[in-house]
């Protein structure tokens, strides 16, 4: 028996097409959530990998500073090579096109590591803020230390380092906008005390 409503027309068939609208529209936003959880799900697995692949990147170039040829390169950068360049036999080595031997001008190794850092930072493979906080003193140092080497080498080859500019570019700003660091400000600091500021006899 079918009920008929005051026209007399069959409701079970407007109730059955009307429900199984329903399922179709349920099952649409059932797939949709299905698909939109997989999408969110597959951009969190895509930023832990980018954040596993970054803290990896960034435990290398810790690793790296701790090497004794990077460390006797910067050591070198630090103290000898501003003496060294007065000699100008030295410049000319690094003024001429074609290969420089780094055991005889380490400072270029030093070059070359921070330009491979710059180009990590660029192209995004290390994250810029973790990078800058912990190594933009570093950076900025040895930028002052190795310019003069830069301009040389610049001569004939206009481009060289380029990277390490740009990362060194970075580190001056990041240092200009936290010039205190970045000691969170809401945090009580613990001030150590200098114990020796006051010292005026030579150590022994």
């Amino acid at each position: 028996m079918v009920a008929r409503g005051t026209a007399g027309v069959a409701l079970t068939p407007l109730l059955a097409d009307g429900t199984l609208d329903l399922v179709n529209t349920m099952a649409q936003v059932g797939q949709l959530l299905v698909v939109t959880g997989a999408a969110i799900a597959a951009v969190v697995q895509i930023r832990h990998l980018r954040a596993s692949n970054e803290l990896q990147g960034l435990l290398t170039f810790t690793q790296q500073l701790r090497e004794t040829e990077l460390r006797d390169a910067l050591h070198y950068a630090q103290n000898q090579l501003a003496e060294r360049l007065r000699d100008p036999a030295y410049r000319a080595e690094l003024v001429g096109r074609g290969f420089i031997d780094s055991r005889r001008h380490p400072e270029v190794f030093a070059c070359n590591w921070f330009d491979q850092a710059g180009a990590l930072v660029k192209n995004r493979l290390i994250d810029q803020t973790t990078f800058l906080d912990l190594f933009s003193r570093l950076v900025v140092h040895y930028w002052e230390c190795l310019e003069p080497v830069v301009a040389l080498l610049r001569r004939a080859r206009p481009d060289q380092y380029e990277n390490f500019e740009y990362l060194a570019r970075l580190a001056h700003a990041w240092r200009a906008r936290h010039p205190k660091g970045t000691y969170p400000p809401k945090l009580e600091r613990l001030n150590p005390i200098d114990r020796w500021l006051d010292e005026t006899a030579a150590p022994p």
